[in-house]
């Protein structure tokens, strides 16, 4: 499950309380949070299989004959999902929804095999498909579902970090590279980097001490924290 954000906005010139998410199966999705009444949804990630879109509803259109099978089907996005449940991040300022993403698809094979006790019963298996996979930083509109900016990044797309924005216009994030990263929170530009060597699986935090605000994170052992 990806991380979903609580956000109050005007939509359609109407002040709306919404419940905004970027899905593991690829598209980004915003709900009327007080009765679920389904808003916009759009693909935020380069590759899509399973589903051809959605419905007014919001309900996916199921391509038909993606079940995996002997040979293997490809399907995007894999099973780590487009997003997952590394923290997003909404931004008042911008009114952007920032989302570390992965367009990163997957091989899901079929196996013959029967049932027997006291044995892991799959029925089949999953393993990456053979093309490149890569980790993206997505800035998307809230109001359009529109990615606004993209920041590639380089990396075996097995990082789990997720983001943080703030009121000065600043985007920090754990780069699929290892580094703690800022961008320019309307362009998507890169400010500034800081190489850990750590494999995220933690999301940058801030805080005020002495009245200055730090940025924190969990880089392997170690809580390393910035000045901002």
């Amino acid at each position: 499950m990806a991380t979903p954000i609580l956000i109050d906005t005007t939509i359609d010139g109407k002040a709306t309380k919404t419940w905004a998410v970027s899905s593991r199966n690829g598209y980004f999705y915003v709900l009327d949070r007080t009765d679920g009444k389904f808003l916009l949804g759009t693909k935020y990630v380069k590759n899509i299989t399973w589903a051809s879109g959605l419905t007014a509803e919001g309900r996916p259109i199921v391509v038909p004959g993606m079940e995996p099978t002997l040979e293997g089907k490809r399907v995007c996005p894999s099973l780590d999902g487009a997003s997952n449940w590394y923290s997003a991040s909404y931004n008042l300022v911008t009114n952007l929804f920032y989302v570390q993403t992965n367009d990163k698809c997957g091989l899901f094979t079929r196996t013959n095999m029967e049932w027997a006790g006291g044995k892991s019963f799959m029925g089949g298996s999953f393993g990456p498909a053979p093309e490149p996979a890569q980790r993206i930083l997505r800035a998307i509109d809230i109001q359009t579902g529109k990615v606004v900016w993209e920041l590639p990044q380089s990396g075996a797309v097995e990082s789990w970090g997720g983001v943080l924005s703030t009121a000065g216009g600043i985007v920090i994030f754990g780069e699929d590279s290892g580094a703690l990263m800022a961008a320019d929170a309307v362009t998507g530009k890169t400010l500034w980097s800081f190489q850990t060597s750590a494999l995220w699986k933690a999301s940058p935090m801030t805080y005020m001490f002495d009245n200055k605000q730090v940025i924190a994170v969990a880089a392997g052992p170690n809580i390393l924290a910035f000045g901002l």
